[in-house]
């Protein structure tokens, strides 16, 4: 029985076994045995996650068991706020203006993402703060606007900028002054400037030194810190001030995100350079400035980098192939090239062997100078500025001014005269005590200066002051009544050895032909060093043309010159046609050598040339004559032949060796013209209108009426009555001589500080009404030039000569110009372009700009000398006429240099800025803050205790 069932059970489930193999193959083993793993993994799996979700519920009941229950209202309140949140609206007007305020946000919109958003996020996806960051900022440029248009900005830019600047360049003179009178230099140049210049600053301001703020990083970041949370408190509504996370927050943002590197790089030499070159790019580069730029560099790195450049220039023009015409191009920039590396070399070689001179001294050792004819130097203004010097110095004051005071009645008598004549001739009825006055006005010349009761008296022969004293008495004066005297003294002044003949033997004399740009350094051309390479370029330059050479060519008749026009062309340059003549030179050398050259001249130049040597020698005007002007049909083939002929009997005519014989001095003045470089007009358009005022060498007549109606303190106060008189005479002049001859700029009252130990706004007394545009140019000009090393005199001129530009130029309408020209620069549409420029500069194309790698050496010392080169390009010639060649270029590279120290940068960018907030809030104490915030400087106490021993000692 059980072996019956055994074998019915294998038997069914052998049979079972087949038909499954039968059925799903042999491989289906393998897979039911899978699908059983599959199955009671699957119910593990479930079981085990089952248990873990339940285990964590446990547990946390657990953790939470001892806290009380949360109370329902609670949640459900939290619940509500959630559900009623709103988005912040910011309303996006700022300053009321569409113009400034879209550029305005996108610069906000920047500013937040590239320096708050990016490290915000990371920490948290809530716009709600970054919300309420946007709308403080907005408060504040609102508080700002509102503000800012509240303001008269007039005063800023006219008086309050301008004296910051010319107060800043005082400080800065006077510690350059201080460091050329050290002996013992032992430390770095640049640390002993910067140290003379806090000095200077708190001798200056008293109780305000900014050394701390502008030497040490760390007091600098504390300074802006309390700058700006006082800014936010001004600026920001209380709720958010109050705020110390917002505030600390804003505070770091301002001052070390925005201000601080605003100004290290407002603060850069390199950045100030290149931002003078960007503003005067529209000027084309001066050969000669360049090359006095070499001449006076005492940085060898400027002179290595500009070599440096030169070779690089040279290895490219010597690679090119070159055929016909292109040949002589390529040549001409080459020898152009070697003579630029020849004088970095020589210049580099004087400053590193010590052999540097002073060029005054050295022209004073030569012996051989050019000869000013004394009556040149009676009627032009610089040159009588060294006479007078001269004269004072050897106490014959009283004959020049006793000369000049006759010249001013002789054309005053004269004036007077024909005015009395067209009043007959009208039939008008003239002023009947007109001749009395002109005869008061003649004795008062005669007790000024002849008299027995004056002091001092001009020395000339008793019987023709006895004679002078009768006509006097007894006959009308007239004009010439003075003349047989006048003659006398002027012989005297210019054969006695005492006067003229001394004075051509002077440090003064040099001076002068220093400051009248006659006075050259000595050629490169004998220097030992150097390549052995030649060129054929024009020898000589305004730069290189020696001393020697300066001397021999007034003086050496065996030195010949020789030019010729060899050929006329046609030239197009950006539309504008014009005729081109080539001058071909040449020249013998005393040793016998001959050099030759070619350079090209418009007819403009001619003409300008023309107009400065019949002004120079006015004997020529008759004498030579220019081809004239043609308006219509000037670039006519046949026409240009004729005018080349004409030009070409000019050139023989003033090339004559009699011409030569007659007028030395007209040499110098050829050369300049006939050398190898761009000409360099002395008259502009600007200069033909106002010719009349800025002349240096008009007609004596004009000159010394000019010259007259400046004298010097001691003439003036002896003649206030005799002008006063002959003031009288007529309207037109009474106006003329109180308006604008005797009228100077106001002093205040003299006081025991030092002008120099106080601004410059403190010597104008603010209660008077001046010309603003005249102050201003007057205080900039007294400070860049140093005017008040000059006498009296020349500044009295000067002031007169800028008065006339003025007039000459605006009218009375100049102060209704500077005004509407602030208005201008303040309005909505230029504030608009100023935000967008900072926005295109900082975020060009929407993205934050990278920071400038810093430049390398060689290119930011070619900067400073293509800067250099374009401050002294642009100064006008009637300015140097005004003031001297000499004085002008010192000024000019002094404001250079005071721009290449960034402690010096960094005072003046602090001066404007705290200039600039206390015109915005005038109602708050910013100058007293600022004294508290700058006084910490050690140098206040030590200046204090100077000041307290130096009262106990009196």
């Amino acid at each position: 029985m059980f072996a019956e069932a055994s074998l019915s059970i294998w038997g069914w489930g052998g049979l079972g076994v087949v038909l499954f193999l039968v059925t799903f193959g042999p491989f289906a083993i393998f897979y039911l045995a899978f699908y059983i793993f599959c199955f009671i993994g699957g119910g593990f799996a479930v079981t085990l996650l089952y248990g873990k979700i339940n285990s964590e519920k446990h547990l946390e009941k657990c953790e939470h068991s001892y806290l009380p229950p949360t109370q329902i209202g609670i949640l459900k309140t939290l619940d509500e706020m959630k559900l009623e949140m709103k988005p912040i609206k910011i309303d996006r007007r700022l300053t009321g203006s569409s113009f400034i305020d879209e550029p305005l946000q996108q610069v906000i919109q920047f500013a937040l993402r590239d320096y708050i958003q990016y490290w915000y996020y990371t920490l948290s996806e809530d716009e709600s703060f970054l919300l309420e960051i946007r709308q403080t900022l907005q408060n504040a440029l609102v508080q700002f606007s509102t503000r800012s248009k509240e303001v008269d900005w007039q005063p800023y830019f006219t008086t309050r900028l301008v004296d910051d600047f010319a107060t800043h360049l005082r400080v800065f003179r006077k510690a350059q002054d201080r460091l050329a009178d050290r002996e013992d230099k032992q430390r770095d140049i640049t640390e002993e400037l910067v140290d003379s210049f806090f000095e200077a600053e708190v001798e200056m301001e008293r109780k305000i030194c900014r050394d701390v703020v502008c030497t040490s990083h760390k007091d600098e970041e504390g300074f802006l810190r309390d700058l700006c949370e006082l800014l936010l408190y001004l600026l920001l509504p209380p709720g958010d001030f109050h705020n110390k996370n917002m505030r600390y927050f804003l505070r770091e943002v301002l001052a070390r995100g925005v201000l601080l590197p605003l100004i290290n790089q407002l603060s850069d030499p390199d950045y100030i350079n290149q931002f003078v070159i960007w503003m005067i790019r529209d000027s084309s580069c001066n050969y000669e400035a360049f090359m006095n730029i070499l001449k006076l560099t005492d940085k060898p790195a400027e002179l290595e980098a500009v070599k440096d450049k030169v070779l690089e220039e040279l290895q490219y023009l010597r690679s090119l192939d070159t055929a016909g015409d292109d040949i002589n191009v390529i040549k001409n920039q080459i020898n152009s090239l070697l003579f630029v590396k020849k004088v970095c070399e020589t210049r580099i070689q004087r400053l590193q062997s010590g052999k540097e001179v002073d060029a005054l001294k050295l022209a004073a050792n030569f012996g051989k100078l050019c000869v000013i004819p004394l009556d040149h130097i009676l009627v032009h203004n610089i040159a009588l500025q060294f006479f007078m010097d001269f004269m004072q110095a050897a106490g014959a004051q009283a004959e020049l001014f006793f000369w000049l005071t006759v010249e001013g009645y002789r054309v005053t008598a004269q004036q007077q005269l024909e005015a009395m004549q067209v009043w007959q001739r009208d039939g008008k009825k003239q002023p009947s005590a007109t001749k009395g006055l002109l005869k008061a006005a003649a004795l008062g010349v005669y007790e000024q200066y002849l008299s027995d009761k004056a002091s001092p008296r001009v020395q000339v022969d008793e019987v023709s002051v006895t004679k002078l004293g009768e006509k006097l008495q007894k006959d009308d004066p007239t004009p010439e009544i003075f003349d047989e005297i006048q003659r006398k003294v002027y012989d005297m002044m210019l054969r006695d050895e005492r006067y003229y003949p001394s004075f051509k033997q002077s440090p003064l004399y040099v001076r002068m032909l220093a400051e009248l740009d006659m006075l050259k350094e000595p050629s490169y051309r004998g220097s030992d060093d150097g390549d052995g390479e030649s060129f054929n370029g024009s020898p000589t330059g305004s730069i290189n043309l020696s001393l020697d050479d300066l001397s021999n060519s007034c003086h050496d008749e065996s030195m010949h010159l020789h030019a010729f026009i060899s050929d006329t062309g046609v030239c197009n340059d950006h539309g504008k046609t014009y005729a081109l003549y080539a001058i071909t030179v040449f020249r013998r050398n005393p040793d016998g050598s001959e050099d030759c050259w070619k350079t090209y001249r418009r007819y403009s130049d001619f003409h300008d040339f023309h107009m400065r040597i019949t002004e120079q020698f006015e004997n020529l005007a008759s004498i030579l004559k220019l081809p004239g002007k043609k308006t219509f049909n000037n670039m006519d083939r046949d026409f240009l032949e004729k005018r080349k002929k004409d030009l070409n009997a000019y050139l023989q005519l003033l090339l004559n060796p009699e011409m030569v014989k007659a007028c030395p001095t007209l040499i110098p003045y050829v050369y300049d013209f006939l050398e190898n470089k761009a000409y360099s007009k002395g008259k502009g358009e600007f200069a033909r209108k106002i010719d009349t005022f800025v002349n240096p060498l008009r007609s004596s007549m004009r000159n010394m009426s000019n010259a007259v109606k400046a004298l010097p303190d001691s003439l003036a106060e002896g003649m206030t009555k005799v002008s006063d008189n002959m003031g009288r005479m007529s309207e037109r002049l009474g106006q003329d001589i109180k308006q604008s001859i005797l009228k100077v700029p106001p002093l205040l009252p003299k006081s025991d500080i030092d002008p120099e130990h106080c601004r410059v706004s403190a010597q104008l007394d603010d209660n008077v009404d001046d010309n603003i545009p005249l102050r201003v140019m007057l205080l900039l000009m007294d400070e860049v030039f140093d005017l008040k090393e000059k006498n009296q005199w020349l500044r009295r001129n000067i002031k007169n000569l800028l008065q006339q530009l003025i007039r000459a130029t605006y009218g009375d309408t100049i102060n209704r110009k500077i005004v509407d020209h602030v208005d201008y620069l303040t309005s909505p549409e230029q504030v608009a372009d100023y935000v967008k420029k900072f926005r295109d500069s900082y975020w060009p194309n929407g993205i934050l700009a990278e920071t400038p790698p810093r430049r390398d050496k060689s290119i930011r010392m070619r900067t400073r000398v293509a800067a250099k080169t374009n401050l002294l390009g642009i100064m006008p010639d009637e300015l140097k006429h005004i003031i001297g060649a000499d004085t002008t270029r010192k000024g000019i590279l002094r404001v250079f240099d005071m721009f290449q120290y960034q402690p010096m940068n960094r005072r003046l960018v602090y001066v404007f800025l705290e200039g600039f907030l206390e015109t915005m809030f005038p109602q708050y104490k910013f100058p007293e803050l600022f004294v508290k915030l700058h006084s910490r400087s050690p140098r206040i106490h030590r200046y204090s205790q100077k000041l307290k021993s130096s009262s106990l000692k009196r």
